[in-house]
């Protein structure tokens, strides 16, 4: 067992890991963290995507020794002041979920791509969330979610300069 310390979602956070723990696995059984889904295991899927200092990665396959000393965000921690984030409040509002089980990964795909991406082509968004599986909506609600996210974000920038 090795002893980490990391920040998840704002909070400090120690940790032991066992060399082959998961990422994934740290989140959901020992923090609670259960927005956080495991679909495959395998890195195919994207349902078990967070962000780890600002990048996504699939948690299944990331060691949780590697993430001593990095900032980890889960769907849990998007939310600020009790508002929804920009992206969370498209996929509603573009009926982006049905089952639900992809939406965490696939908005924190979103949220790395925003990030790097402001203002995204559809070929963009597209190319952002190929590494996330949804059986269920075929994927045009979650592309124009993304998109209306993006306008949305860009406008408050707009704003608040």
């Amino acid at each position: 067992m090795v002893e980490i310390a990391l920040t998840v979602n704002g909070k400090d956070v120690t940790a032991e890991v066992a060399p082959d723990e998961m990422l994934a696995d740290l989140l959901r059984e020992r923090l609670g963290l259960i927005g956080t889904k495991v679909g495959c295991s395998e890195g195919e899927c994207g349902a078990c995507t967070v962000l780890v200092d600002g990048r996504a990665v699939v948690s299944c396959l990331y060691p949780a020794a590697k993430a001593g000393g990095r900032q980890v965000t889960t769907i849990e921690g998007l939310p600020q002041d009790g508002q929804l984030h920009a992206i969370q409040q498209a996929f509603i509002d573009c009926a982006a979920s049905q089952c639900g089980y992809c939406t965490p990964g696939m908005i924190m795909s979103a949220v790395a791509l925003l990030a790097e991406h402001p203002r995204p082509t559809r070929e963009q968004i597209e190319a952002g969330i190929s590494g996330n599986l949804c059986r269920c909506t075929g994927y045009y609600q979650i592309v124009e979610a993304i998109a209306l996210a993006a306008e949305r974000m860009a406008g408050e920038a707009q704003h608040g300069a």
